[in-house]
């Protein structure tokens, strides 16, 4: 392109006149800038990130930032599975369905016969009207009983108990697969926010380097000309900023870190690329479909039919039953004696206070325990359709700000340029191209892995989010 002669203000003639100091300005110059080029702008010392000054980080500072070369899906696994056998919330949930187990195998054995055994052993007395020796009478007694019960018929109410108590086990397993799931979804939630925060520090650690940069070249140009001590204490002040971005940035990493430790243990692997673990968006059907076979689906399912199965227990257990009975008794000591009884008992419910408000609400708990059921399946699918809206967008706005960060890219280093060499720009211009494309790429970051945060979501509406990872 043409390059036209500048148009020179009092402010800017010190640059360009043969002054005392001119030869230092100069030279300051020199020392990050190239000639003008028709295309893109040359790199320079304070223009390319490759050729700025290594990060003064500290050990600590390193450590966080270190991102090793270790697969993401792998480690996020590896990370679940420590979560998963460290949560003490899963233990108890798993006892919990231990102990549904039980509840179930006591409903089953209702149907076996039950055998009693009663032993005793006394000193007893008897005294008789007069005053004969045989009117009384004292000594030790022992007497024993064994009986035999076994329902006969109870009109189905063992059955529907049992499918009660089976139904109820089934809605714990399930419990403890949405537990697992919460879980995990947490965990993966905080390894991407460590891979956020990660990139987000390695942004603000460059913008904090090309600040640095140009306060030391502006450092150098203001001891020869004076005039430029406002562009130097505004390069000092962006440098702060940028600074305090970065140290805010690294503090919420260390904070998640914190928060992972929590789910997985203090020993935390080195970080890796999380930036496209899951950035595929799946299909809007299948995930929609999918919501049918989710654990949290699957237990209000569970308790639903539990509830009806309760509730015809409950009108069972007001309709007549048979039993058999098997009975005998046996005395020894003072007095010998022995009876028994064999048969069938039979039990026909006549007035029963209270029994048809017993099953009205057996029977309005199942239709309550149904609709809680059908709303967990709508709110699981307009979550999804909400989700699937959020992470469309979030790709669809990392895509954008590519094409804005090429060109923010070019912006900023033609500013940089024409203030370097022509004087055509102010150190604010400078201020403001180099802001706004590190904000860019910070934005790109965050829409990056809001994206894979949503996809997360989603996946976890339905079969699980290690699904995707596997």
């Amino acid at each position: 392109m043409t390059i036209s002669t500048p148009r020179r203000s009092p402010r800017r003639t010190s640059i360009f006149r043969l002054s005392a100091g001119a030869a230092v300005v100069l030279t300051a110059l020199a020392s990050f800038s190239a000639p003008v080029w028709a295309q893109d702008p040359p790199p320079s010392r304070c223009s390319d990130e490759r050729t700025l000054p290594p990060a003064q980080l500290s050990a600590k500072d390193t450590a966080l930032l270190d991102v090793g070369d270790a697969d993401p899906r792998s480690q996020l696994q590896e990370l679940v599975n420590r979560a998963l056998n460290r949560s003490k919330a899963l233990g108890a949930t798993r006892l919990l369905t231990l102990a549904a187990e039980a509840d179930y195998q006591e409903a089953k054995a209702q149907r076996l016969p039950t055998v009693t055994l009663g032993l005793s052993a006394a000193h007893t007395g008897t005294v008789l009207p007069g005053d004969g020796p045989g009117n009384h009478s004292s000594g030790l007694q022992g007497r024993g009983s064994l009986s035999v019960t076994a329902p006969i018929y109870d009109s189905g109410r063992i059955t529907k108990l049992t499918e009660w108590k089976s139904q109820l086990l089934e809605a714990a397993r399930f419990g403890q697969s949405s537990a697992e799931e919460q879980v995990a979804l947490q965990t993966v939630s905080l390894a991407l926010d460590r891979g956020r925060y990660q990139l987000q520090a390695q942004v603000y650690s460059q913008y904090v380097r090309k600040m640095a940069c140009l306060v030391e070249a502006l450092d150098i140009i203001t001891k020869a000309d004076h005039g430029r001590a406002s562009e130097l204490v505004q390069a000092q002040k962006s440098l702060q900023q940028a600074d305090l971005s970065y140290e805010q940035t690294t503090s919420a990493l260390r904070q998640t870190e914190v928060r992972l430790k929590r789910f997985v243990g203090d020993e935390l692997p080195r970080g890796a690329a999380m930036s496209a673990v899951l950035a595929r968006l799946p299909d809007l059907n299948e995930m929609l479909a999918d919501v049918m076979v989710s654990p949290d689906v699957a237990a209000a399912s569970a308790q639903a039919q539990a509830q009806r199965s309760y509730a015809e227990s409950v009108r069972a257990g007001q309709q007549p039953s048979v039993s058999l009975l098997v009975s005998g008794n046996s005395t020894v000591g003072q007095a010998r004696q022995t009876d028994w009884i064999g048969g069938v008992t039979v039990n026909i419910p006549i007035v029963q206070p209270g029994a048809d408000s017993a099953l009205t609400s057996a029977r309005r708990r199942a239709q309550a325990a149904s609709l809680q059921r059908d709303e967990t399946i709508e709110a699981k699918r307009y979550r999804v359709q909400e989700m699937y809206e959020a992470a469309s967008s979030s790709l669809d706005r990392s895509r954008r700000l590519v094409d804005i960060l090429r060109n923010s890219e070019r912006v900023r280093g033609f500013t940089l340029q024409q203030w370097q060499q022509l004087g055509k720009r102010s150190l604010f211009d400078v201020m403001a191209a180099e802001g706004d494309y590190y904000s860019m790429r910070v934005a790109h970051v965050n829409a990056l892995y809001d994206a894979q945060q949503v996809v997360a979501i989603i996946w976890s509406q339905g079969r699980g989010v290690v699904t995707p990872l596997r």
